[in-house]
């Protein structure tokens, strides 16, 4: 349960503004990749110090900053001087446990979101927070490791496909979100193909390691939906936002991720009824085998009632018992019981007890 909780302590008593990472170190060392390009131009660039990318903002067209690593809070401090970022969000920047926001600063928008990953190995799922602003002419993405699922929004950039080249910076933006909540589509299909294997391993051979996962993926859709249904706040108020910085165009694609969020966050909810679901199933399922056995030892006992009732009688060691002087007597008792109990097995059929 350690990915669902985030260790405050160190910022306990500290004034607001201050700046402490809160989160694991996942990179040993700051990365930051920068796009700048318009309809005709298009430069990138991967450097060490974020003045460079600073200054492609002041060229025309759309500069995207991305800055891997949330460990350094010298260059984010550094980040935030020179975009003129409010102190409260670089806070919030290299404070990993946000919960999904929007927040608007007038001369710039402030976006908290979720990444996640599927972790082959591990087989259970891997998560990052990732922070955007959006300017004026420029988008700044923030995030914990190298690895994300911004590819797409690159490629399209280096190839000038689509429209983002002929588009602004909000439309960056979207694109951002765009591509981060269809990743959550790629994660809740692996999770749903694992759901389905566990609810067929349930049915045919109910075990403790089934249960296990069960829980896990309980744990994993709990994580899951902190994070979507935060974000359709997030997206529905980008939507409905009147600041300059998105444009009227802009806010009809967001209405589309919008009801992308709300899939998603209809998915997450359906996977969770179905997890609570298979509880119940594998509690039926042991219930029903449990069933099962105490209906055979049931039977037996039964059958084995009146055949010891029988050994019983014959075994008292009376000496006035006249059945035990006669010569057929033991096959005669074996005969007796074995008529009783094939009696006793022909009911029980007949009963459907069997």
């Amino acid at each position: 349960m350690r990915y669902l909780t985030t260790r405050r302590s160190e910022k306990a008593g500290l004034p607001p503004g201050t700046l402490v990472h809160i989160g694991e170190r996942k990179l040993d060392q700051v990365i930051v990749r920068c796009m700048a390009y318009d309809e005709m131009r298009f430069e990138e660039q991967r450097v060490d110090m974020v003045d460079g990318c600073i200054d492609l903002k002041e060229k025309p067209g759309v500069t995207w900053v991305d800055v891997c690593g949330l460990h350094d809070v010298g260059m984010i401090e550094q980040i935030g001087k020179q975009l003129n970022l409010h102190p409260l969000t670089l806070e919030d920047i290299v404070h990993t446990g946000q919960r999904p926001k929007v927040e608007d600063f007038d001369a710039y928008i402030y976006v908290v979101l979720k990444m996640f990953y599927f972790d082959e190995e591990a087989n259970h799922i891997t998560q990052e927070q990732v922070s955007l602003i959006l300017g004026s002419n420029y988008v700044l993405s923030i995030q914990e490791m190298e690895k994300d699922v911004f590819d797409t929004v690159r490629d399209r950039i280096r190839k000038a496909k689509g429209r983002v080249r002929r588009s602004g910076a909000d439309y960056l933006l979207y694109a951002l979100l765009d591509a981060t909540v269809d990743s959550y589509f790629s994660i809740l299909e692996r999770i749903g193909e694992q759901i389905e294997e566990i609810e067929n391993e349930m049915l045919d051979h109910p075990g403790t390691e089934a249960l296990h996962r069960v829980h896990e993926l309980k744990r994993e859709m709990i994580l899951l939906r902190k994070s979507v249904w935060p974000l359709r706040e997030v997206i529905g108020s980008l939507e409905r936002d009147e600041s300059e910085l998105v444009q009227e165009s802009t806010q009809l694609f967001l209405r589309d991720v919008y009801d992308h969020t709300i899939q998603a966050a209809d998915t997450v909810e359906t996977y969770r009824d179905m997890l609570s679901g298979m509880l119940d199933l594998y509690l039926s399922s042991i219930s029903n085998r449990m069933n099962e056995v105490m209906k055979v030892l049931t039977i037996i006992a039964t059958i084995f009632i009146p055949l010891t009732f029988i050994a019983g009688i014959y075994g008292m060691n009376f000496e006035y018992m006249p059945e035990l002087k006669w010569p057929w007597g033991y096959l005669a008792v074996w005969v007796l019981m074995i008529v009783v109990g094939i009696v006793m097995l022909v009911y029980f059929r007949r009963k459907r007890w069997l």
